[in-house]
């Protein structure tokens, strides 16, 4: 028995992220699966199966309305779809529902705060903030994000907006600490410190493993956390100091 025929002309895509260009005077649309687009432009993901539902240029993804080659040739020099497609998911414009753009609006919000809470201390209490804090104080002073401008910029701005309210001392600070831990755990317990140590000043090993290090502010909580937990509170934890930023610095490690 046969197999149903669909015509191709009516096509219909569910689960799809549509990339759109104008070009020769008419807009041509691509058919993408969810979160490959983004993959593909950082070379993450280099196979264009993955990326593509189907390797055809419609003017009308939600119709199923495909371009024709006449209007393909005329638009981009060439008929060949693939490689059309790559020209569209390279420069073309990525269609977001209302619903998804809030959704990656609301996470690039809390990003931008925890890359804040991490760098920086109240230099009157002379603690670091915590995530919420930070994300409070945002919508104090209306900060809004770009989508188009990386996290770490936007902190940037964010800590410069803070410094400029008389309501919210703030600092880039790197903290000094000194992390002794009991002998027979200490490397077992140091491997998991490690992601959180930014550098190791001083290291001295005898009875007890004793460590100078420096971390960011929003580390410190995690690592007093972890250090309790693990050596059950024979572990200790000593701030030395507090190492301000220099002014002008506009890097974030």
């Amino acid at each position: 028995m046969a197999g149903i025929f669909t015509p191709t002309n009516q096509i219909r895509h569910t689960n799809v992220a549509i990339v759109r260009m104008k070009k020769g005077g008419k807009r041509f649309e691509i058919a993408c699966y969810k979160n490959k687009v983004q993959s593909w432009r950082k070379q993450v993901e280099q196979d264009i199966d993955e990326v593509l539902q189907t390797h055809s240029v419609f003017l009308n993804v939600s119709k199923g309305q495909q371009a024709r080659k006449a209007d393909l040739v005329k638009a981009f020099a060439t008929d060949d779809e693939t490689e059309i497609c790559k020209q569209i998911l390279a420069k073309g414009e990525l269609q977001v529902s209302e619903k998804e753009r809030n959704q990656n609006l609301e996470s690039m919000f809390r990003d931008i705060a925890t890359v804040v809470a991490e760098k920086c201390i109240n230099p009157e209490t002379k603690r670091p903030y915590t995530v919420g804090m930070i994300e409070r104080a945002m919508k104090d002073i209306h900060f809004s994000v770009k989508p188009n401008r990386n996290t770490k910029q936007q902190a940037l701005a964010v800590i410069k907006m803070l410094k400029e309210t008389n309501n919210f001392p703030i600092d880039r600070a790197e903290m000094k600490l000194k992390i002794t831990l009991p002998g027979k755990e200490a490397k077992k317990i140091k491997t998991k410190l490690t992601p959180l140590i930014k550098k190791i000043d001083e290291e001295d090993f005898t009875q007890n493993l004793e460590m100078v290090c420096l971390v960011d502010p929003g580390s410190f909580r995690a690592i007093d956390e972890m250090i309790q937990k693990e050596t059950r509170g024979r572990g200790s934890l000593e701030v030395i100091s507090l190492k301000e930023m220099e002014e002008g610095d506009e890097r974030l490690e």
